[in-house]
């Protein structure tokens, strides 16, 4: 059964029927109050009512958060996928609901970011955004359909296998200077990364309780491929354990 309540400067419609969840919505007329408990009334009699209260109550970046914490711990890059995952947070487009999640915004968010980073990034993106919103669908009782799933992917760039000349990696070094508000971190991972060709999210999760300085190695338990490696360190690669440093070897915060 509906009831229309005038509650503010608004209209608020709530529907209470056995077997369903209760609805909420507010209006600014009393007629759309009306209009859309008739619909959700009339889906409900039909047998075909799909509720997006929660689709409605939850922005993006609350379903991101949510993600973030639940998800990405058990995944293999998860530290690598929170940087990323931030990184959308910080945009307008996770402000929004996630019912207002359409083909038409995420097209738009798409332009967006092509005029900012390179096709590849975006695809990568968009990878994280249609994951996320799979998940939610799945899990967390966001019923809505997946916008991205619906609008063109930019083109898949051709790979690359370019190495960085010796005056090259020179100069990165000496620009990754621990100066101002840099993370202290980026050098000394960009030093590990030139040597042992290891992928950020590999660095991110590596621990010293996996590094033999004895033997100069690093043991990999899960890689990309899913399946662990031993990495050789280099002269250049090796550096000893500050005191009282926690497990993980590179903090990117």
């Amino acid at each position: 059964m509906a009831s229309i309540r005038h509650r503010g400067n608004k209209w608020q419609a709530r529907i209470t029927r056995k077997g369903f969840p209760l609805e909420v919505k507010s209006f600014k007329t009393r007629q759309e109050a009306e209009q859309w408990a008739r619909s959700v009334e009339t889906d409900m009699d039909r047998g075909s009512f799909v509720s997006r209260s929660q689709a409605e109550a939850n922005t993006l970046e609350d379903i991101i958060d949510r993600y973030i914490t639940d998800v990405c711990p058990t995944q293999r890059g998860g530290a690598d996928a929170v940087i990323r995952l931030r990184a959308t947070c910080r945009n307008t487009l996770a402000k929004l609901s996630m019912a207002a999640l359409t083909p038409k915004v995420i097209a738009a968010y798409r332009d967006e970011r092509l005029k900012q980073v390179k096709p590849a990034t975006v695809i990568r993106d968009l990878a994280y955004l249609s994951a996320i919103i799979n998940h939610a669908r799945r899990e967390w009782d966001i019923n809505i359909t997946n916008p991205v799933a619906l609008i063109r992917k930019p083109p898949t760039p051709q790979g690359r296998d370019r190495m960085l000349s010796a005056d090259e990696e020179v100069r990165l070094i000496a620009a990754l200077a621990p100066t101002g508000r840099r993370n202290p971190w980026l050098r000394p991972m960009a030093i590990l990364s030139l040597e042992t060709a290891m992928r950020r999210g590999e660095l991110l999760e590596l621990r010293w309780s996996n590094i033999n300085l004895d033997d100069q190695t690093a043991f990999l338990p899960i890689t990309k491929n899913g399946t662990a490696r031993t990495v050789p360190l280099s002269r250049k690669a090796v550096v000893e354990r500050p005191p009282e440093s926690p497990d993980t070897v590179t903090h990117l915060n």
